[in-house]
């Protein structure tokens, strides 16, 4: 498996694992690396002083989740406060006496929306760690084996995105607020409509963005539909990209007036969501934009650049996260920072293949675009965890695209 490449004046993310930069008086640190990444969160949860807040979709009982559960458990015991939420859908392979220890120890877990109602549809998606209130870390990736490894063919390809600075203190109070919300009123889905509607986004370079069930697009959605407005430079890579005609007119507006480039999956254990995408590639293309398909892993990767505006998170672009999960997205408006994230988009095309016109027309017969759309429709309404178990007969390569290379 090849590594992407960045602007030579840094070394290449294989050569150190991470991207750091400073912006408005934060340290940002970006590390791809899977293994790098748990290394590093296992040292911030081991170096923790005081408290330790967890929000996780998924959390898996393997080797790293065990590794990040007993540094959990130790800090509680060493006088640390622990609070963890944990989604009950995402997690729900996980029994819960697994976490008894980190309970014995004086740490508090909840599982969010854990009982069946109409607000069950509704997951809470994010991924968030803040150490002592003033380091925070974040993306896409779960807590389990498969975001947290040395890069393999069956990993995710993802980021994870340390923050240090003032704005950590939102992230705290939106900790704080997930937290008495899932203990207080969980499952009440017009109180979490009215929490996610009244944040307040803030000014600055650095802004924490929620998204949540709502009747139109989720704070986070809004703020990126504006930048999207007044873009003319567009960088996305997008694990899971099945969004409504809204968001694709707006993308292919900005494609026709600038230039966008998209990395989608080509790789998934859900084949669903590639076929939801694929559904779109041709209104993306005939407007001039660059689409490449991402083949050295399963893509997770959730990373959005705008001119001079990055956001990262847990959101992808799609129905779910643009309307009805719980979300979490930076927002950081740097140039130097937005250029070498657009570098390091650039640098992945080695390990990407390029999808055309003719390539995708030789692939959309009239059954496959059948399924395309089936599943296109399917994924804007359940949950990941259940359309990774609906094919809908597709298949990741169709050989038929061969001859066109």
């Amino acid at each position: 498996m090849t590594h992407p490449a960045v602007p030579a004046s840094e070394p290449s993310a294989c050569e150190s694992d991470a991207m750091k930069a400073d912006v408005g008086g934060h340290r940002l640190e970006l590390i791809f690396d899977g293994e790098k990444r748990l290394e590093r969160l296992l040292a911030l949860l081991n170096g923790a002083i005081r408290s330790i807040d967890l929000i996780m979709y998924i959390f898996e009982h393997d080797g790293a989740g065990r590794r990040v559960l007993d540094a959990l458990t130790a800090a509680a015991r060493r006088g640390v406060r622990v609070r963890a939420v944990i989604d009950s859908f995402g997690s729900g392979d996980v029994a819960d006496s697994v976490f008894n220890p980190l309970r014995e120890a004086g740490g508090t877990v909840t599982f969010f929306s854990r009982r069946w109602r109409s607000s069950y549809l509704v997951r809470n998606h994010q991924k968030l760690i803040l150490i002592d209130g003033n380091v925070a870390v974040t993306g896409g990736f779960n807590i389990a084996d498969d975001y947290l490894s040395k890069p393999r063919a069956d990993c995710w390809f993802d980021l994870g995105l340390i923050v240090a600075g003032p704005t950590v203190d939102r992230a705290v109070q939106w900790f704080d607020i997930i937290h008495d919300y899932t203990i207080h009123d969980d499952g009440k889905l017009l109180m979490l409509r009215r929490l996610v509607r009244q944040w307040s986004v803030g000014t600055g370079p650095v802004q924490w963005l929620v998204g949540g069930p709502t009747d139109r697009l989720s704070p986070w959605a809004r703020a990126v539909r504006a930048d999207l407005d007044r873009g003319r430079r567009l960088d996305m890579v997008m694990a899971y990209f099945s969004p409504g005609q809204g968001m694709l007119r707006r993308l292919g507006r900005l494609a026709g007036r600038g230039k966008a480039r998209f990395i989608m999956a080509g790789k998934s254990d859900n084949p669903a969501t590639i076929g939801a995408s694929r559904l779109l590639y041709g209104f993306l293309l005939r407007r001039t934009a660059d689409i490449w398909e991402y083949r050295s892993c399963k893509l997770h990767m959730k990373l959005i650049v705008i001119d001079d505006i990055a956001y990262i998170g847990t959101a992808n672009f799609d129905m779910r996260s643009l309307f009805i999960n719980v979300e979490l997205m930076v927002r950081i408006h740097d140039a130097a920072f937005a250029q070498r994230l657009r570098e390091f988009v650039a640098g992945l095309e080695p390990e990407c293949e390029t999808v055309t016109i003719e390539s995708h027309k030789a692939r959309g017969t009239w059954l496959t675009r059948l399924r395309w759309f089936l599943a296109w429709f399917v994924v804007g309404l359940a949950d990941y965890t259940v359309t990774r178990r609906l094919n809908f007969g597709l298949t990741e390569h169709d050989p038929r695209i061969d001859a066109l290379r």
